[in-house]
């Protein structure tokens, strides 16, 4: 097997197909070892965040007061240098892993030179390796439209913004999605005077309305400026900053403008036509349900071939895909993969929204908790947190769990065990959980919600 990319989808498929006994290769570029999700998006920029939370000391706040910080001056290098560390032990990690299965890492770019041949450019002559299987593992990098003049320095993407040489005192943020919103987030609680601007009316339209909303709340606690129902019409750059011009005329000068708008497949250099396959406009590529293409022996895992293009989920559909390819029996792709939103606060979530229940007319009852009435929220200061349970009000199965606050991305497999367990509400009424804990939060929803029941239960009899 040859494995091309070297991120969270093509280590694991490499991994897996080396414990089922194949001889495998993994093409990556020297410097990218771990690729994407290592070097320049998830582990970067979820390190950045925690050298945030810490070095502002936000968190802390609550406290001792809202002056509170543990440096006043804060420095792109304070922010890097925990950042390179990070992804020095990342990558070190990585290289015991493949080297620990054996396999080979051929550096360079590959391509398709016929359905089963690779041919790798890189510090030396091209070489060609043949395969009986082919895993396209070579993920996304950010969209750049191509009426934007992109510089790397006033006019950036979510890339480029790992490498400014300081923290901006103004930033405007196009797209609202979760890359944009992330970054928004840090940077604001670095200080910075942020605008985010949006052409729909709200953000992250696939979460809970609720904890959007108190998401956006807390944004705008942190100086965050929304611009929803505009458009952008022209970036220009100038020579203390840039200008963004909005079609409704509104005209917003910034240190720095972050485009995130949306990201693109890295297919563009593989030369899928020798190999008989083609990507769509967005550079992805389609597979089916065990992630195979139209090429039955080439497989395609990752942000590569789309939604939900997590690096969680690529890790598995890395190993699935794998197991197929090598005859061994291999089971489906959870239907609860959960999401998290790594900004300040987090959010993450698992299973259905209230807005997707209600348009299906599936019948179900709400329970809260918030962090405030917990004593480990007392504890870390987290009075705005909430953990929200959406419970069947016909066979009392958890439907969907939403968190908003600290540690919400830690928080929420535990409602994902119990759905995928087919477990009910009953389960965690009657669970004990560690006092003082935040897990505590979803026994006290489960009551609340245990309570309305009975209350409708009770008034129904009575009719």
């Amino acid at each position: 097997m040859v494995v091309l990319g070297s991120g969270p989808g093509g280590q694991k498929a490499a991994i897996a197909a080396a414990k089922l006994g194949r001889r495998v290769a993994m093409v990556e570029k020297r410097h990218m070892i771990g690729g994407v999700c290592i070097n320049t998006g998830t582990i970067p920029s979820k390190t950045l965040r925690e050298a945030v939370l810490y070095l502002t000391g936000l968190n802390q706040r609550e406290l001792y007061g809202a002056s509170y910080r543990v440096k006043d001056e804060i420095t792109v290098a304070d922010l890097g240098m925990r950042t390179q560390h990070v992804i020095g032990r990342e990558i070190q990690v990585i290289r015991s892993q493949l080297a620990r299965n054996h396999v080979t890492v051929l550096h360079g770019t590959g391509r398709f030179l016929d359905e089963h041949t690779i041919g790798i450019t890189g510090e030396e002559e091209e070489k060609k390796v043949t395969a009986d299987k082919i895993v396209i593992a070579t993920g996304t990098s950010p969209a750049r439209p191509s009426s934007v003049e992109f510089d790397d320095r006033t006019v950036i993407d979510s890339d480029a913004i790992l490498h400014l040489d300081k923290v901006p005192e103004t930033l405007v943020v196009v797209g609202a999605g979760v890359i944009g919103i992330e970054y928004a987030s840090m940077f604001a609680a670095l200080g910075t005077k942020v605008t985010v601007v949006e052409r729909r009316e709200r953000m992250l339209e696939f979460c809970d309305l609720e904890i959007v909303e108190a998401l956006k709340y807390h944004l705008r606690d942190l100086a965050v400026t929304f611009r929803f129902g505009e458009n952008v019409a022209a970036v220009e750059r100038r020579p203390r900053g840039a200008l963004t011009l909005l079609e409704s005329g509104k005209k917003i000068p910034a240190d720095c403008v972050m485009y995130s708008a949306g990201r693109q497949g890295k297919t563009a250099e593989l030369n899928l036509g020798a190999a008989g396959l083609a990507a769509d406009d967005r550079g992805r590529i389609r597979v089916d349900e065990n992630y195979a293409t139209e090429v039955p022996h080439i497989y395609a895992v990752g942000d590569v071939i789309g939604f939900p293009a997590l690096a969680a989920t690529s890790m598995e559909q890395g190993r699935l895909a794998a197991q197929h390819a090598c005859g061994e029996p291999a089971g489906d792709l959870h239907d609860l993969p959960p999401i998290g939103i790594y900004t300040i606060p987090e959010i993450s979530f698992v299973g259905r929204s209230e807005d997707e229940l209600t348009r299906d007319k599936v019948p179900f009852e709400v329970g809260i908790s918030r962090y405030r009435e917990l004593a480990r929220g007392q504890i870390i200061g987290d009075s705005y947190g909430m953990l929200k349970l959406l419970v069947s009000s016909e066979d009392r199965r958890l439907l969907g769990v939403h968190v908003f606050g600290t540690q919400a991305t830690e928080l929420v497999h535990i409602g994902q065990t119990v759905m995928g367990c087919g477990g009910t509400v009953d389960y965690l009424v009657n669970a004990v959980f560690n006092y003082p804990t935040l897990a505590e939060s979803y026994k006290v929803a489960a009551l609340d919600a245990m309570n309305k029941m009975r209350t409708v239960a009770r008034l129904t009899a009575e009719m």
